[in-house]
């Protein structure tokens, strides 16, 4: 395992302390701002890095003790108990130093734009997409997230062709960004009256929320048309011209939003366009950066199949780290989700600690 050099922890520390007494001297609102957002970001990693040096010392300490023929016998014999613990102890830290210096993907820290829709498998499909959709919002609620529905397109049974959901809060991208993918679900349909097994699926895409600062979008690149409204079975939900379509000239994205209010619809529509713009521009960059890792977790590719939701077994299996947990109804439920994110975020983790130690083996 390669050694965190000791001046980058130097150098993190002294920044930490730079920033701590500008802050004390009381600078210009902005520069505050930036200021106090360097100073969370650092203040854990140094509160790791004083714990680890702490931890250092007591076991040359202990070592000391057990090595130094004046100790006394009974002092030694605990001294030499304590070393495998605190041997332990320090691994951890470390583990936990290096992947608190891991580089940070910017938009973890944002809130995110979820889109489910439904696969193959027809009427299935939608209502597996209307299972997803319901997972994330109890999964959101539990976590204390907002959640509003920008769009969605259901089909009058419970089931969604599309639906797009915007999930407010702190770290939400970071928590979800692993769930875009195919999912698939193995059950027998309501209908189906031989009970035999059906396999549908549903795609979710999972999108950074983008800020006017995070992404600009010229008024002359994109074109604003405003249409019926519609909603379940085509049923108009009014009379007026009230949806709005946006289409982004350079790219040809189209993105709309059909609620009541035409002035929501052009926030709505807007606030997807930006998210899937800057989402665009993420997914260049790491393509470019990493191109060689696409079988990684975190390469962001859609098309690939994540993770099996199978009814009779009542099992979920997530193929891209060979997971497998007999819990369907509560992950289903959002309270079972955690096992595989945190495995996940793991497991990526894991992949660029590997691939920074090698390029510094390198």
């Amino acid at each position: 395992m390669t050694t965190i050099p000791q001046e980058k922890l130097d150098r993190l520390e002294e920044r930490w302390r730079n920033i701590q007494g500008k802050l004390a001297a009381g600078p210009e609102q902005s520069e505050f701002i930036k200021l106090s957002k360097e100073f969370s970001d650092l203040d854990p990693i140094v509160a790791l890095v004083r714990s680890l040096r702490e931890a250092i010392e007591e076991l040359d300490g202990l070592r000391q003790i057990v090595e130094d023929a004046d100790s006394d016998a009974e002092m030694r014999e605990l001294a030499e108990a304590e070393i495998p613990d605190i041997e332990a102890h320090i691994d951890t830290l470390k583990h936990d130093v290096r992947i608190a210096l891991l580089p940070r993907d910017v938009a973890d820290e944002k809130s995110a734009i979820v889109e489910v829709r439904a696969g193959t498998g027809g009427e299935e499909a939608a209502l597996f997409a209307g299972d997803l959709l319901r997972m994330y919002q109890r999964y959101a609620a539990s976590n204390g997230w907002k959640v509003q529905i920008i769009a969605e397109n259901e089909t009058g049974k419970g089931g969604y062709r599309e639906v797009i959901v915007s999930f407010t809060g702190k770290n939400v991208f970071a928590r979800l960004k692993f769930e875009s993918g195919v999912h698939r679900v193995q059950r027998v349909p309501e209908t189906e009256t031989s009970g035999r097994i059906h396999t549908s699926a549903a795609t979710v895409a999972v999108l950074p929320e983008a800020a006017d600062i995070d992404i600009e979008i010229r008024p002359e690149d994109i074109r604003i048309d405003t249409m019926r409204a519609s909603g379940a079975g085509g049923q108009h939900v009014n009379t007026t011209d009230s949806a709005v379509r946006i289409t982004h000239i350079p790219t040809g994205m189209v993105v709309t939003s059909s609620e009541k209010s035409q002035h929501q619809n052009r926030a709505r529509a807007m606030q997807v366009l930006r998210a899937r713009l800057y989402d665009a521009e993420r997914m260049k960059a790491e393509e470019e950066r990493a191109a060689s890792r696409k079988g990684q977790v975190g390469s962001g590719d859609r098309s690939q199949r994540i993770r099996t939701y199978n009814f009779p077994q009542g099992r979920v299996t997530d193929h891209r780290i060979n997971m497998t947990l007999y819990n369907l109804q509560e992950v289903l439920a959002g309270e079972g989700l955690d096992e595989f994110l945190d495995a996940l975020i793991a497991d990526y983790q894991a992949s660029q600690l590997a691939e920074m130690e090698g390029l510094s083996d390198g």
